[in-house]
């Protein structure tokens, strides 16, 4: 249940009202709006627990969430939530931009795509250090060596870096070097992941399973935002489907669909929901006419010599030109691009 507090209630007023709705055994998530102040009560609810915090002065009114994700939807906090790290800027009326290479293959190669990508406009530097592939034979990344190369690279650049998370394990250690951890699409359902990335304070990049539904998308999400974390950004990176023509299905009507159900941001990835880097550059373009509050791209410099991904990376040319386009997209429905 969502307890909305009254206009004039003092920040005093709100943490007594914390401890009252802890004292019931439900866990207290504070989100403060425009107008007034709201308290997410999550739990088991017992009978009288409403009628008990309707009594208090402090109280406006007591309003029963009904959707199963309780602090990712939008009955509980209607404003879009903006996540803004260093100039990376997500939601509202920004358009943020990641982009970088699949995987940091060398400090030559990061710096050169970062200051390529950071030319063209872009505000946040993605490169996996941390790759989890299919084939236990396939490159598995640069691991902590790749973090310090991000962090050289933002150094340079001042780019905020998002970068992949693997395990519970890895998470401090990642947010000594990540502005943003990204929590992949294999990892969606790692729930002791999502519990240790809530944990910190660093903004989470969530990305779709390719088998999940938007239901268990956002039950993901709310594992992260239970334990406090609540710079969360959902990324649709396409699902499993029939089809073949494309490595997943990217399906945009996400993008909508999410806004209308959760103040989360939510972000396209036509890189792996095309798998092909001729499709990127116009589904950028469509996913910013959806709606979407942000872009993440692969982009190297040279796509076939790739130690992953090279089919559906951008080289630095296209991106620059891809990212004219989506300018003008952006500012014909009333947002900026970077």
């Amino acid at each position: 249940m969502i307890v909305v507090m009254k206009p004039n209630a003092t920040a005093e007023m709100v943490q007594a009202m914390v401890k009252r709705v802890e004292e019931m055994g439900l866990k207290a998530h504070v989100i403060v709006g425009e107008e007034r102040t709201v308290i997410a009560a999550a739990g088991v609810k017992r009978d009288g627990h409403q009628a008990e915090l309707e009594s208090c002065d402090e109280v406006e009114k007591i309003v029963p969430i009904i959707a199963s994700y309780k602090v990712a939807s939008k009955e509980t906090k209607p404003e879009p939530t903006v996540v803004q790290i260093r100039d990376l800027k997500i939601g509202g009326s920004h358009v943020g931009v990641i982009a970088g290479p699949c995987s940091v293959e060398s400090e030559e190669q990061i710096l050169q795509v970062a200051r390529q990508v950071k030319a063209a406009g872009a505000t946040g530097l993605r490169g996996g250090a941390f790759k989890p592939r299919t084939s236990p034979y396939s490159f598995q990344g640069m691991k902590e060596e790749g973090l310090k190369l991000l962090a050289l690279a933002r150094e340079e650049t001042g780019l905020a870096v998002v970068t992949e998370v693997m395990t519970p394990e890895h998470v401090d250690m990642l947010c000594q070097y990540a502005d943003v951890l990204q929590i992949g699409a294999r990892n969606m359902q790692n729930y002791h992941l999502l519990q240790a990335v809530g944990e910190t304070r660093t903004p989470v990049l969530l990305k779709r399973g390719p088998s999940a539904s938007i239901e268990e998308f956002l039950l993901a999400a709310e594992y992260i935002l239970d334990q406090g974390n609540q710079q969360v950004m959902l990324c649709e990176r396409g699902v499993r489907t029939f089809e073949t023509h494309t490595r997943f299905t990217l399906p945009l009507a996400t993008v909508p669909y999410l806004h209308e159900r959760t103040h989360l941001p939510v972000v396209i990835d036509p890189s792996h929901g095309t798998g092909i880097a001729s499709l990127v550059p116009p589904m950028c373009a469509a996913a910013i006419a959806a709606g979407c509050d942000g872009l993440i791209l692969e982009v190297h410099p040279d796509p076939s010599r790739a130690m992953s991904d090279g089919a559906q990376s951008l080289t630095p040319e296209v991106f620059a030109d891809t990212m004219e386009t989506c300018r003008k997209v952006a500012a014909a429905i009333g947002k900026e691009l970077g």
